[in-house]
């Protein structure tokens, strides 16, 4: 064999010699890179002799490392920023919030041993047998380098890695790498082999914004790190050094050969069998980042998220404070979205609502009566596509939804649901001092109304009747009531208050039903339930508080009326067979908004249909003209059978009957020409009958004065014989 190549090299030479060339022998080279390694070891031995005299200081501390105090350095470590989860009534995970460190820390064990061998090999095969700094490594990867002509291998062990990403800054120079020495060597002192490698993998950045392998892994493969497998695991390894460079979605040749080196050394050091690296070379590469559901953010996420930075979060603190917490702290959020119901209510609109091509979307949101939890809530087209929240952020006009609030304001005062009113168009109404004077509105489709109960009005939604209903009474009143129900908007009493001119949210309205619900008692809506921070601690934990709103007689007469509005009125389409049902329509004027707002004793929910961007006409959509009657009751119908299916049939408490005032005459009577909508003609003698409340019956009676001026507090209408009723702040039974 040695004359077989010693004769080959002669040949060689003699050849080149012969062509008037000269190539040296291959010892020759072997010389050379062996001089040049030699100086590399020379000059590196001086730079380090005279920062050692420079840095005297760095000198000493590296030889006393050890010698700090117990656990000093490791507890010095700063806290992983770790992102925070949102979670659903039920567990279920509805998105994440991180800022720029997208991070899942994970324990060791979590991770395939195979995964951990690539990561050790390719960054420090002899982690296990140094104290944090390893000197045989570092002249190995010197000799790399100086025989590439480049950095090919990095000389800092996997402690020294953890040291300078956690403890000092990323600047570059010998004061620092000394520095990072020292601490390497004394954390190794004071923590095991296992708590390092697993900060260390909790800690590294993989690209594409991962931090620690849990991050990559399902960044890169759309996996658990448990389910990562060996060929995977040495993609990630190889990213750690540089995961710009090696990214496989922008340089995908320069990510494979990377790949490559990681498995020809595993291959080396015998954790894989030359055919598995093989394998793990042909393996293809992931096309795209994979992107995670979570990691979008929906209507009611982003709400979670405006409440703990806003200044009232329950988180406390300063607002930096807060954003750490949120982003950074791992925070485990748990809400009060029921994602049965938030997938019922998506579907529903989905199905009901006609194709307009994105010009006209739907809302709905739900809330539980009993305490206020929002338990379902659709903002709007795609938080993808529209960002605003119409349902939290939004004011838009409720039409005549708002109704509710003029009729609780006369139950207050007194009235019964059987009292007759003249609900006649045009109903000027007098309008000192506004624009215009006389304020006129018309019912819908020029409807001409006549005589009708309370009852009927509230039912077939007769806008002069309500007109006139709050003129007698005071817009005052009316405004009053809403905001002790619900509204928290600012409201100004204008003449046209009652047919909901004032914008205000769907949360607001569906907080404001809820209070009838709950008999009369209000439950400010709350979104998140408790809160747990990195160490399962709980720092938050919601208590709702109920306040009385309305008298619970007043509720119960309300939701009588209510119901008839389902049964008989303009919200038929909302109705749930074998369940009681109360609610009221609403549509702004020229149809721009379409609402229907409705609730059982065991859930509230509102609808709203409209532009998501600007008051635009709602005529020919579906071949009609919009109204609340429409789509919107017919989305709500669909979504609460659904959504209350499984639970029981609750009947609604019922009202004391005794104490429902006989029925009088609201302000001036109508011609005797007007008519009832879908009713006879009334006798001017006796006021109709509403199918409301049958076991009451209203005798004779003359129409008495109209007072001249709206009544005050106490609530009573003074022209009136007496009548009783329950005062709504002392639930004490007034007859006055």
């Amino acid at each position: 064999m040695c004359a077989t190549s010693l004769s080959g090299g002669n040949t060689t030479a003699a050849s080149a010699r012969h062509q008037g060339r000269y190539d040296p022998p291959v010892a020759f080279h072997l010389v050379r890179l062996w001089v040049r390694f030699a100086v590399a070891i020379v000059a590196a031995g001086v730079g380090l002799a005279l920062a050692a005299i420079l840095l005297m200081p760095e000198a000493q501390a590296f030889f006393t490392a050890g010698q700090g105090q117990k656990d000093d350095l490791a507890k010095s470590l700063r806290p992983l920023s770790e992102r925070s989860v949102v979670l659903a009534k039920d567990g279920s995970v509805l998105g994440v919030l991180h800022a720029e460190e997208n991070r899942v820390p994970i324990k060791l064990g979590d991770v395939p041993p195979q995964v951990v061998k690539a990561v050790i090999d390719i960054e420090d095969d002899r982690f296990y047998q140094h104290g944090g700094v390893d000197l045989r490594s570092l002249g190995r990867a010197l000799a790399t380098n100086v025989s590439a002509g480049g950095v090919r291998q990095g000389g800092s062990t996997i402690t020294q890695q953890l040291v300078k990403n956690s403890l000092l800054s990323p600047k570059q120079d010998v004061h620092r790498k000394l520095k990072e020495a020292v601490l390497a060597v004394r954390l190794e002192s004071q923590m095991s082999k296992k708590e390092i490698l697993e900060r260390y993998v909790n800690t590294v950045y993989f690209g594409n914004g991962a931090y620690g392998i849990e991050a990559a892994a399902e960044k890169y493969y759309g996996v658990k790190v448990g389910q990562l497998t060996t060929a995977q695991g040495a993609l990630l390894a190889g990213l750690i050094r540089n995961p710009v460079y090696y990214d496989p979605f922008r340089y995908p040749d320069v990510a494979k050969t990377r790949r490559a080196e990681v498995a020809d050394r595993m291959a080396q050091l015998h954790d894989i069998s030359p055919d598995e690296a093989t394998t793990i070379k042909d393996e293809a590469l992931p096309p795209k980042p994979v992107e995670q559901p979570t990691e979008k953010l929906d209507y009611f996420v982003d709400k979670v998220k405006q409440i703990l930075l806003a200044s009232s979060s329950p988180l406390g603190g300063t607002a930096q404070d807060r954003y750490q917490e949120v982003f950074n702290g791992g925070l485990r959020i748990h809400t009060t979205l029921d994602p049965n119901l938030q997938r019922i209510a998506l579907q529903k609109i989905n199905d009901n609502l006609p194709d307009t091509n994105g010009k006209f979307t739907a809302a709905l949101v739900s809330t539980d009566p009993a305490n206020g939890a929002v338990r379902a809530l659709v903002g709007g087209p795609g938080f993808d596509q529209a960002q605003y929240d119409i349902v939290t952020d939004g004011a838009r006009q409720p039409g005549s939804s708002f109704k509710a609030f003029t009729l609780m304001a006369a139950l207050e005062q007194g009235h019964s649901p059987n009292d007759v009113i003249d609900g006649t168009a045009p109903c000027p109404i007098p309008n000192p001092g506004g624009i215009p004077n006389p304020y006129s509105p018309t019912n819908f489709e020029g409807e001409e109304g006549g005589s009708m109960t309370l009852t009927d009005a509230t039912a077939h939604s007769v806008n002069c009747a309500y007109a006139r209903l709050q003129d007698a009474i005071g817009g005052r009143s009316v405004v009053d009531v809403a905001n002790r129900m619900g509204i928290t908007h600012h409201l100004t009493p204008v003449k046209s208050l009652t047919l909901g001119s004032e914008a205000v949210s769907p949360l607001e309205m569906v907080t404001s039903y809820a209070t009838l619900a709950a008999d009369g008692e209000r439950h400010d809506p709350y979104f998140v339930q408790s809160i747990d921070d990195r160490n399962g601690k709980e720092v938050f934990t919601a208590k709702p508080k109920a306040r009385r709103a309305v008298a619970s007689q007043n509720a119960r007469v309300e939701t009588m009326v209510l119901q008839e509005v389902v049964k008989r009125g303009t919200g038929v389409r909302a109705a749930i067979p074998g369940r009681q049902v109360a609610g009221k329509t609403g549509t702004a004027e020229d149809y721009h908004d379409a609402w229907f707002v409705g609730y059982t004793p065991q859930l509230a929910t509102a609808v709203w249909m409209g532009s998501p961007t600007a008051e635009v006409p709602m005529r020919g959509v579906g071949g009609i003209n919009v109204q609340g009657g429409s789509y919107p009751a017919g989305i709500w119908g669909a979504y609460m059978k659904d959504a209350l299916s499984g639970q029981p049939s609750i009947p609604f408490p019922q009202p004391d009957f005794s104490l429902i005032p006989g029925g009088q005459q609201v302000g001036s009577p109508s011609s005797p020409a007007s008519s009832v909508p879908g009713t006879s003609t009334p006798s001017t003698s006796t006021p109709p009958t509403s199918a409301s409340i049958p076991t009451i019956t209203r005798p004779n009676f003359s129409i008495p004065t109209r007072p001249t001026e709206p009544p005050t507090e106490p609530r009573t209408v003074p022209t009136r014989q007496p009548r009783c009723y329950q005062d709504p702040r002392t639930q004490s039974t007034v007859c006055r």
